[in-house]
């Protein structure tokens, strides 16, 4: 059963580029520590999709039932790809693992929204990215900021 569409906080750059981060940052009246990965994804830099894959791997070792982690890999490959593909700018991905689950948010630079569409059987792998984040994600969205969007997902831990 999908969750309703939720907000979250804003999304700041202070990677460098290309660098995984693990912040260990507090929420506010808690005591634990929250894992997090950001990473700058560099214009058109098709590259970043498999690092991008592999540092939310290592983020997401010891998280979840199994195969949640490869349906994380999956549905942040998508967003990565489509945020450095459609924009044609920058981009930033920020995966945040809590007691609810995993958030991942792609920012982009463009306030054009993504739309899902039943992809054209003639498009070979194009056009599914969104469908797929439809269908497996917990809940999904995309959320306006003063320049550009994000476009995030979330899963639950313990989902089958």
């Amino acid at each position: 059963m999908k969750r309703q569409a939720r907000g979250g906080g804003p999304i700041t750059a202070g990677a460098s580029l290309a660098e995984a981060v693990q912040d260990r940052t507090a929420s506010a009246g808690e005591h634990a520590q929250t894992p997090q990965l950001r990473r700058r994804l560099g214009r058109a830099d098709l590259r970043a999709v498999p690092e991008a894959r592999r540092a939310l791997r290592e983020l997401l070792r010891h998280w979840g039932r199994p195969g949640r982690s490869d349906i994380a890999e999956l549905l942040t490959s998508e967003l990565v790809t489509n945020a450095l593909v459609h924009t044609d700018r920058e981009a930033v991905l920020t995966a945040t693992v809590g007691p609810g689950g995993l958030r991942v948010e792609v920012r982009d630079f463009v306030a054009r929204r993504p739309r899902p569409r039943v992809p054209n059987a003639d498009d070979g792998t194009n056009g599914r990215g969104l469908i797929l984040v439809q269908s497996l994600a917990d809940a999904w969205g995309v959320r306006s900021h003063g320049v550009g969007k994000a476009v995030w997902f979330e899963l639950d831990a313990g989902a089958a």
